[in-house]
């Protein structure tokens, strides 16, 4: 497993080692304690046990995001796609964090097997980039609508350069979420 530090240090890109022969290919998808060593070589915290698997999937320019949960809900997410491709973010929602309104953008695929680790404290959301992209979520935490929230997918605080931005498909929820930096958000 090859763990790569992101420009935010929390948020991790994982890359399993993944054996090929003549017959196909096969891979840890997640391995507890390689997950837990990586994170402490990089001096990152052991996060709350995953409690709750989530796929989705989505047709070519379907953004989803920015998603995330209040305390005491807030989930940590490790994330991957198994058929498509996706680009995907993470938005620092951390108001005393140094990188505050940052994001991280990784392109993950069924093709290169990456995955990339959200802890807490992060908004997160994805565009599919080909038709039928099926995502995965690895969650900390179980789904709480009370303490659902989200972030509006073209914050210009946040400023997210959307590839098919011209073809996006939103759903009514994602268009109307506010403003990172509305009066009402992060504590």
């Amino acid at each position: 497993m090859k763990v790569t530090p992101t420009a935010i240090p929390d948020v991790i890109i994982i890359e399993p080692a993944v054996f090929e022969d003549d017959r196909g290919w096969f891979m840890e998808s997640f391995n507890q304690q390689k997950f837990h060593e990586a994170l402490q070589q990089l001096g990152l915290p052991i996060p709350r046990p995953f409690v709750q698997d989530n796929h989705s999937c989505s047709k070519k320019g379907v953004l989803r995001g920015f998603h995330y949960q209040l305390p005491p809900y807030a989930q940590g997410k490790l994330v991957r796609v198994v058929k498509g491709a996706a680009f995907d973010v993470a938005v620092d929602i951390r108001s005393t964090s140094a990188t505050f309104a940052k994001h991280v953008a990784v392109e993950l695929s069924a093709e290169n097997h990456r995955m990339l680790w959200i802890p807490e404290g992060f908004a997160h959301g994805f565009v599919a980039l080909e038709d039928d992209t099926h995502f995965l979520y690895k969650a900390t935490d179980f789904y709480n609508q009370k303490n659902e929230q989200s972030i509006r997918w073209d914050d210009p605080v946040i400023s997210i350069c959307w590839p098919l931005a011209d073809s996006l498909i939103i759903s009514a929820k994602d268009i109307s979420a506010k403003l990172l930096t509305a009066p009402d958000r992060i504590p």
